[in-house]
């Protein structure tokens, strides 16, 4: 990068790093991110029940996609933070980090509130809150690097796919949904 690009992104220098301490960093995040999936699936035991259950449009997808693109996106989403981690000390790398960890939350609540609790209308609110996460999010880590930004752009399309897949699903199972 040249002297010029440099000053004109302040927030690119990374953290100074060892391999001991990219490690943990690699740890740490692919260990949040996996943990918020495992929350999630925990609620999601009933989930093939429950989707089974439900009048569904004709673009939705049958289960057994859900587990592999889930599985796909937590890998990126893991992958993402840690790059961003080495970049912790810039403002964009520490913002990007906190929105992430806050947007787990709702990433793993969903599955419990759609699910376990069959709130669909909840559920909505929650994956509306998680899509402007991960705006934040994916803006963030792309002001550190294009690229780290780009890993999450899978999870937003899925996200938003979701949002409109759960609105459909509410509104046509009312009893189900409440």
């Amino acid at each position: 990068m040249s002297v010029v690009e440099k000053a004109s992104h302040p927030d690119v220098a990374p953290s100074p790093i060892t391999s001991g301490d990219s490690l943990r960093g690699a740890l740490l995040w692919f260990a949040l991110t996996l943990g918020a999936a495992a929350l999630g699936g925990l609620a999601s035991s009933q989930a093939p029940e429950v989707y089974a259950q439900l009048v569904q449009p004709d673009w939705a997808p049958p289960p057994s996609v859900f587990g592999p693109v889930w599985s796909l996106l937590y890998g990126l989403m893991a992958l993402a933070a840690w790059q961003v981690w080495r970049y912790r000390r810039t403002v964009s790398g520490a913002t990007g980090l906190a929105l992430y960890a806050v947007a787990l939350v709702p990433n793993a609540l969903w599955s419990w509130l759609f699910f376990n609790q069959r709130l669909g209308a909840w559920a909505l609110v929650d994956l509306v809150v998680l899509w402007a996460l991960i705006a934040f999010t994916v803006r963030s880590f792309w002001r550190v690097r294009p690229l780290f930004g780009a890993l999450l752009l899978p999870l937003w399309a899925w996200v938003s796919f979701a949002g409109v897949l759960n609105a459909m699903l509410w509104l046509a199972n009312p009893v189900v949904l409440g």
